[in-house]
This record gives C-alpha cells, sequence and structure tokens, in this order.
C-alpha cells in the first residue's frame, strides 16, 4: 500500500519547490485531486505504487536534473489522466497540469516545462542537453531494471490494463514495443542510468520477448 501521507508531503515539497513557499493556494486539495486519478479502478500498473517508485528515482537521479521539483511534478502529472484504450493520454495529462499548476501559483515557465516534460514521455526520447527530461524519462523506464520477481509482477499488471485486448494482438503488440525499445542504442540517458540499469533492463526485455514469442 502506498503511504498517502508521505506522498501528500512529497507532492507539497514539489510544488512549494517550484513556486515560492506559500505563494499560491493550499497544496493540499491539488494533491488529493492527484491521488483520486492514481487510484482509479481501470489502473493496474499506472498507480500509486508506480508513481511513488518513479518519484523515488528522480530522488536517486536528483543531481543530473536541472529543475528536480520540475521534474517531480512532471512525474505526478505524466499518467494523470490514463485509459489503456486511449491514445491522447499524455496530451490530456500535460493539459491538465498546465491548468492546475498556473492556478496552484506556479510560475508560467516552470509550468510549460512540466508539461512539455509530460508530453516527452510520449516517445522517451529526450534530447542530449535535456537534463530534466532526461531524468523523467529514465526514472520512468527504471521498473524495466527490476529484479525478476519485480519485472514479471510489472508485465502481469500491464497484462491486466489491457484484458479487453485478445491475447494473440496483445503479444504482436507487445513484442513489437519490446524490440522497439531493444532497437535503442540506449534505453537510460543520465549517467547512473546507464551504469546501474541498462543492462539489467536488456535482459529483462529480451527475457519477456522470448517468452512471447510463438
Amino acid at each position: 500500500m502506498a503511504d498517502l501521507d508521505a506522498l501528500r508531503a512529497r507532492w507539497t515539497r514539489a510544488l512549494e519547490g517550484a513556486r515560492s513557499p506559500g505563494g499560491g493556494p493550499d497544496p493540499v486539495p491539488y494533491a488529493e485531486n492527484l491521488l483520486v486519478r492514481w487510484q482509479e479502478p481501470q489502473r493496474h500498473y499506472h498507480t500509486l505504487t508506480h508513481l511513488t517508485a518513479i518519484l523515488d528515482h528522480v530522488d536517486v537521479l536528483e543531481k543530473h536534473a536541472a529543475d528536480p521539483d520540475v521534474v517531480r511534478l512532471a512525474a505526478w502529472f505524466h499518467d494523470a489522466v490514463y485509459h489503456p484504450d486511449r491514445s491522447e493520454n499524455e496530451e490530456r495529462s500535460a493539459r491538465l497540469a498546465e491548468r492546475a499548476l498556473a492556478e496552484a501559483g506556479v510560475p508560467e515557465d516552470k509550468t510549460a516545462e512540466v508539461a512539455r516534460l509530460v508530453r516527452l514521455t510520449v516517445t522517451h526520447a529526450p534530447a542530449d542537453d535535456d537534463r530534466d527530461g532526461q531524468v523523467l524519462c529514465d526514472a520512468d523506464l527504471a521498473i524495466l531494471a527490476a529484479p525478476p520477481s519485480a519485472y514479471a509482477a510489472y508485465t502481469a499488471a500491464v497484462r491486466e490494463e489491457y484484458a479487453f485486448v485478445p491475447n494473440e494482438a496483445f503479444r504482436e503488440g507487445r513484442s513489437a514495443i519490446l524490440r522497439q525499445l531493444l532497437d535503442l542504442p540506449r534505453l537510460f540517458r543520465t549517467p547512473y542510468g546507464a551504469a546501474e540499469w541498462e543492462a539489467t533492463a536488456r535482459y529483462n526485455l529480451r527475457g519477456e520477448l522470448e517468452m512471447l514469442s510463438p
């Protein structure tokens, strides 16, 4: 179970870090709205556990970010709108961030940066000089380097989110995604991610692809 009080505190710290302390409305109602979204019934992988893990990974990668609190806010919003049967989740999440953060007192430039980072999670392809994008994308993909039991739980949860997709179609679609990932020259763009996660992630991806092969 996710620690809701800890998550509320983490949200408040990130929001206050991105704006001046006390520089806007009470952070708590915004946290509550996001926590409700992250607990919707259609979610099996994209849950509070996933959110907590990404925030933890951002903490690990913090020194590589240009503005860690902006990256943390982007983590909160990146799957705030999530429906497995729709393709515009990231765009709708980015627009939610634009509305909510402007209202919450975050400066316009930082609000725009959060929205940009959320949209970047469509491709997970940050530019070489995009430090914040690299941190968010690495944190989001870090599950690929999980230990075997956690990786198996991740793949099972993803399948559950796509329970409406027939087995053969899911196998083909998931295999295509795995091949695309394996074809990338680098999965992780931060020095830490490249050193600590790259090899294990590729091992896991190859193993899953073999299991899906007919």
